[in-house]
């Protein structure tokens, strides 16, 4: 039989319960006794727009179906823009490419009487003040490019500008009635003065300028002028049309072509058979831009041969520069 406790040791085992009962209930009187105990309350919801974790994994996207895609210019695919890509703006359109005529062109000039606009010819020049807004878009009307003519060079007292250019930027009388050269040098003064020109060629809805007399540094101008000083002045008048999305032709100035070619959309010249320098012309031919050549005093036997050769734009005309044309 097992055996029975001492009963020396009853008592304190008595005792030792009884003790950890006390404590037990002190314990539990300090939690709030018998009430409940409130629970953790969950953290609050995440906002919108800021996280506090990773976000979730996005779902794979599916395999869009097959389809062509747009070229780019550079043979690629076109890239998202706009509604595609929030946020990025769509890329402003290209400016369109400036006019630049090709060798063999055909052309007109008139720069006399009312303009005649059934001569076949693919190009027109003229005058910028004589002809209207409507002669211009007859002529668009019909097919045809317009050339602006406008005197560079000199200043013309028959004009509605003539009381803005000063005498101290006026030389020797030029030949024609009522023009005097122009001290070139002086192109802050100027450039306003033909600034305000090319303005109103692009009013008119003109596809281009003509700048006649742009050499007066191999003339009697009455001004010391120099071939820079006219280099810097037609570089000048380029800038001036092409800020106006206008095209230019250099007028005459053989000897500085091939500082200038770069910067003209094509050429426009004088007599160049007579004087036997239409070989001067070749560089802007080589470019790609058209040389619209006038001949006055000979027939077109004598000098045609030669232009086709040249891929020239050749024209026999009359000094009155009516409508009267003889072609090659």
């Amino acid at each position: 039989m097992a055996p029975t406790s001492p009963p020396a040791l009853a008592a304190p085992l008595a005792a030792l319960v009884v003790l950890v009962a006390l404590v037990g209930g002190v314990l539990t009187g300090c939690g709030g006794g018998d009430e409940p105990v409130p629970p953790t309350p969950p953290d609050p919801p995440v906002g919108p727009t800021r996280s506090t974790g990773p976000a979730p994994p996005s779902p794979a996207p599916s395999s869009p179906a097959p389809g062509p895609t747009s070229p780019t210019s550079t043979g690629g695919t076109e890239s998202p823009t706009g509604s595609d890509r929030p946020g990025t703006p769509p890329e402003p359109p290209a400016a369109p490419a400036r006019w630049v005529p090709a060798p063999g062109t055909t052309w007109q000039i008139q720069l006399d009487g009312p303009v005649d606009p059934s001569v076949d010819a693919q190009v027109y020049e003229v005058d910028g003040v004589g002809a209207s807004a409507e002669d211009v878009r007859a002529l668009h009307a019909r097919g045809r490019r317009v050339i602006c003519y406008v005197n560079a060079g000199a200043s013309e007292d028959f004009r509605p500008d003539r009381a803005a250019f000063p005498t101290r930027v006026q030389g020797n009388a030029n030949g024609w009635p009522g023009e005097r050269w122009l001290d070139i040098r002086q192109r802050d003064l100027l450039r306003p003065l033909l600034a305000a020109r090319f303005d109103t060629c692009r009013a008119k809805g003109f596809d281009a300028v003509d700048t006649d007399l742009v050499d007066g540094y191999n003339h009697d101008t009455g001004f010391p002028l120099t071939a820079a000083d006219q280099l810097a002045y037609n570089r000048m008048l380029a800038d001036l049309a092409h800020e106006r999305g206008l095209s230019i032709g250099l007028k005459n100035d053989l000897k500085q072509i091939p500082d200038l070619v770069s910067v003209f959309d094509f050429a426009v010249n004088e007599q160049c058979a007579e004087y036997d320098e239409c070989d001067l012309l070749a560089p802007f031919v080589a470019e790609g831009k058209a040389v619209f050549h006038i001949e006055y005093d000979l027939e077109p036997t004598e000098f045609c041969p030669r232009s086709r050769r040249l891929n020239l734009s050749s024209i026999r005309k009359t000094l009155d520069l009516d409508a009267r044309r003889w072609t090659c």
